[in-house]
């Protein structure tokens, strides 16, 4: 009888059913943010597929994904809750003549009540997962409540009090390093670091998100792009930007992209995001490294 699968292995099989081919740090790191139902910190460049381990993950567990798209200047109300200003005012007016503790006993109850995706993931039937990305773009201010929200999972709302969690969401933070986070937040939560992936793993990427490409075609579009990210570049292309370019390689029917170069090198577009960076992948650039592939 064989023994069962170990549980980042499990982890790792769910996620790929769904699309999403994880390594096994971050596989292990998903079973112990489950196990220790502690907030997991997702930090790395942008493009490496931070944001997408969270969609993956509400597919596996088949619930939903709220997210909370960090700024600079984000304020709890914005990612709290807010009142319904609007219809308060219509409540009022409609009232005229009152008492006016009846009034705002009224206009500060639930169904006045807009819930931002904080508050929201707290309050949900079944647990979410609750993706707060890019928090490195938020104030300092805004991470020190942040971090009070994470450790008890409740929030006071002056005018209807405490609310306590219906359940604990799965909560997953990313982060593009563009300043240091407090380590009172890194405390509170577990951490891994996600990185471009290696060859094979993209070639694996590829080809689950387009199943009829060439498995040797995958592998040489897995290892052009590895070379294209060891240049100087102002920005290496993220995986979303390898698909791109995968899509378009196996659309224009190459075979192997030594057999192609000119079209190689006009579909670079799918990689390159900046003018400084188009000016220095030249032809004689892609040239050189599609002889590595070759």
């Amino acid at each position: 009888m064989s023994e069962a699968n170990p549980p980042q292995d499990e982890i790792a099989l769910q996620l790929t059913a769904v699309g999403y081919i994880p390594d096994r740090d971050l596989s292990t790191a998903l079973w112990l943010m489950d196990s220790l139902q502690r907030p997991l910190l997702l930090e790395g460049e942008a493009g490496v597929g931070k944001t997408e381990v969270a969609r993956a993950l509400s597919q596996v567990h088949d619930t939903k994904l709220i997210r909370l798209q960090c700024y600079e200047g984000l304020d709890q109300s914005s990612a709290l809750y807010e009142w319904n200003y609007q219809r308060q005012l219509l409540a009022i007016k409609a009232r005229e003549g009152e008492r006016a503790g009846d009034v705002e006993e009224e206009i500060f109850s639930e169904k006045y009540l807009l819930e931002r995706p904080l508050l929201a993931a707290i309050r949900q039937p079944a647990a979410p997962v609750l993706l707060i990305d890019e928090v490195d773009r938020a104030d300092e201010e805004f991470e020190a409540f942040l971090l009070e929200l994470l450790s008890d999972f409740q929030v006071s709302i002056p005018e209807l009090g405490t609310i306590e969690a219906t359940t604990i969401p799965r909560v997953i933070l990313t982060s593009n390093g563009t300043r240091e986070l407090s380590d009172a937040l890194r405390r509170r939560c577990l951490f891994h670091y996600v990185d471009f992936p290696e060859i094979d793993r993209e070639a694996r990427i590829i080809q689950s998100r387009l199943p009829g490409i060439d498995t040797a075609l995958a592998l040489e579009i897995a290892t052009m792009v590895n070379s294209v990210r060891r240049e100087e570049l102002r920005k290496s292309p993220g995986v979303a930007e390898s698909l791109d370019w995968a899509a378009t390689i196996a659309g224009l029917n190459i075979r192997h992209l030594a057999d192609e170069p000119e079209k190689v090198f006009d579909t670079l577009m799918c990689l390159i995001k900046t003018a400084e960076d188009k000016s220095r992948m030249t032809r004689e650039v892609t040239d050189r490294l599609i002889g590595k592939v070759a």
